[in-house]
């Protein structure tokens, strides 16, 4: 699979856009935001440039986007003015997503943005240069020492292409049959196929921003990870695996082909900070500041309190089809590829059902990762 060709979150602001459906994701936002701005914070203590470059990498489209540029913006603006500088310096934000990304929408709503920053802040400010850099970021996307700051959220679990090696070595069928992720019965080789790609994905991203960052400029960088050192942990994986449940509940009353199933697996993966470390220390451009763990619950709460009934109620079944809107708004473009679009109502149906039926029982949560790293100078 193509990966940079299928995989963008759903467009426009209807039902089951990103849009829409994002809540989960602005609430890994606001969680990261202290990191962020100590990490900010940092640079300026050692430098002041007259033009900053910042990058959100993965920044979508609805209301997270210019959320993220805006607080990156204030945390600056108000280091200037503690200075007692005349003014805040030019700023350069770069909006990274691929090509597929809803970059039409964000455009749209630049203008009005434009207009509350000058209102906030006055004349005092800026200039403020907000553009669109597609692309994939395992690859270089910007010129070489031209950011301060690099920010990304629930983008890098994302991988650059399915994990090669997971068909069987006969090229007949699948080493993860009945599947689309690991799962707590793959095999080894599907583990050792995710964990590898990780690898590489991840090196070529140091590498790449190691190229763009001037030194001691910062990275902040949050997305889905696990506690365990196992990649068959339920944490990681246990949403896939009910995703996977639907379609092969749909395989059983014909509704889509079995092969078809076992054709596709998730260009995602969750990593342990055991392997996020062991890349930064093998790529070598970066110092590790910051790691740190925290849950969000799959309906988009802050993972507080564990009181469930031990029955579906109707609160746990709305609570499913939220999740299930919440999943369809991110990954719909790559199932709808590859099953086609005439399967998906059906199949998100089926899925709400089953997330709603596993929240009656417990309280479940992704584990996300924010990291904080520090170019070498």
């Amino acid at each position: 699979m193509e990966v940079m060709q299928v995989l963008h979150m759903n467009k426009g602001a209807g039902e089951t856009s990103y849009a829409t459906n994002s809540t989960v994701q602005t609430n890994i936002i606001s969680t990261a935001k202290p990191v962020t701005e100590e990490a900010i914070l940092d640079i300026f203590n050692h430098v002041l440039p007259e033009s900053v470059g910042i990058a959100d990498l993965g920044c979508s489209s609805g209301p997270n986007t210019l959320l993220v540029v805006s607080e990156i913006l204030n945390v600056i603006y108000a280091k200037w003015q503690q200075l007692g500088r005349p003014c805040s310096p030019e700023f350069r934000v770069y909006l990274n997503d691929l090509i597929g990304n809803d970059f039409n929408n964000v455009f749209g709503s630049l203008p009005a943005f434009y207009n509350k920053l000058k209102e906030e802040k006055g004349s005092e400010f800026g200039p403020c240069f907000i553009s669109g850099a597609p692309g994939s970021f395992y690859g270089r996307v910007f010129p070489s020492k031209s950011l301060h700051f690099v920010h990304s959220s629930s983008s890098l679990h994302w991988l650059s292409q399915v994990p090669p090696g997971l068909a069987s070595k006969d090229g007949r069928g699948s080493w993860n049959k009945g599947k689309i992720y690991i799962s707590k019965t793959s095999p080894d080789c599907v583990l050792e196929a995710y964990s590898s790609q990780f690898q590489k994905d991840w090196s070529v991203f140091l590498k790449s921003r190691a190229e763009e960052i001037v030194g001691g400029g910062r990275m902040v960088l949050s997305f889905m990870g696990r506690r365990s050192t196992d990649p068959r942990s339920k944490e990681s994986c246990y949403q896939w695996e009910l995703l996977a449940r639907a379609l092969m509940s749909m395989v059983s009353e014909g509704l889509i082909e079995e092969k078809k199933v076992d054709s596709f697996n998730a260009p995602y993966y969750a990593p342990s900070p055991e392997e996020v470390k062991f890349g930064i220390y093998k790529e070598g451009s970066f110092i590790l500041d910051r790691l740190e763990m925290f849950e969000i619950d799959w309906d988009g709460g802050d993972g507080d309190g564990d009181n469930y009934d031990a029955t579906p109620t109707s609160s746990t079944l709305s609570n499913g089809a939220r999740v299930a809107k919440t999943i369809r708004a991110v990954v719909e473009s790559m199932l709808e590829s590859h099953f086609g679009g005439d399967v998906m109502d059906g199949l998100f149906q089926r899925y709400g059902e089953m997330v709603g039926n596993h929240l009656a029982k417990t309280r479940a949560k992704y584990t996300n990762l924010v990291i904080s790293l520090a170019r070498k100078v």
